[in-house]
């Protein structure tokens, strides 16, 4: 499968993260990547950056090394009832959010409480990903998440980084199998992305398509390989698309 892209990347801003906006761009320039996605995080997290940060976003050329760039935010679920850590005034001046559950921003629920709090989030119209929903240390209803996010319109993030062996996220392998067996039964489109914190990472999602290989999911329900299928999930892309600015 061609991946052409990766949307949930961190620079510098993120306060955890290792290299800079142009050294992200550059390193997926050297790996033939087309469309880099920076979601640097919202402010919650400990050593993040100021919300201004995300309402300059204008002055950031959206082509570099011949990379097209969108630039997000993942923002915190910070409740069961989904909401996030971003005012609207700064939301819209992103070209499109991840909406993840960190455990420094939300207090750790029942699996009920847990699947309600990503439910809450799919119906704000500035989320159109859900990321990393496979951390073992949140449970969800994976059936009842898969089938909110097909009504919602919202793409499930299946997260490379949450498969390396030191990762942090427990049982991230079984949960990505689960999610993903209901995702073929209910027809419901995943996206792959690295949650790259550091260049190397960038487009690492190796591990994320050897599974995918072994349990024989479906190519047509992955959005990375066609700007057209993540455009029906993504405002702004479709909008570059529709301009002119990129191709199909």
């Amino acid at each position: 499968m061609q991946d052409r892209m990766d949307l949930h990347t961190h620079t510098i801003a993120s306060g955890h993260a290792y290299n800079t906006l142009y050294e992200m761009v550059r390193a997926a320039a050297d790996k033939g990547v087309e469309l880099l996605g920076v979601t640097d995080h919202a402010p919650l997290i400990p050593g993040a950056c100021h919300p201004f940060y995300f309402k300059n976003f204008k002055v950031i050329p959206r082509v570099i090394y011949g990379v097209h760039v969108m630039m997000g935010c993942e923002l915190d679920i910070i409740d069961y009832d989904g909401h996030i850590d971003l005012e609207p005034e700064y939301l819209k001046g992103l070209d499109f959010a991840i909406a993840s559950i960190h455990e420094q921003c939300y207090a750790i629920g029942t699996t009920a409480q847990n699947t309600a709090a990503y439910l809450g989030a799919m119906k704000n119209p500035a989320v159109h990903i859900i990321g990393h929903p496979d951390d073992g240390r949140v449970p969800v209803d994976f059936e009842t998440l898969v089938c909110a996010a097909k009504e919602e319109h919202v793409l499930l993030e299946f997260n490379a980084s949450s498969l390396h062996p030191r990762s942090h996220r427990l049982h991230a392998r079984e949960n990505d199998i689960a999610m993903l067996e209901y995702c073929r039964r209910y027809q419901a489109p995943i996206i792959i992305d690295s949650d790259a914190h550091c260049a190397c990472d960038v487009a690492e999602h190796s591990r994320a398509h050897e599974l995918l290989q072994e349990i024989d999911f479906p190519e047509d329900l992955v959005v990375n390989s066609s700007f057209e299928k993540a455009a029906a999930y993504l405002p702004y892309l479709a909008t570059l698309l529709n301009d002119g600015g990129l191709r199909s």
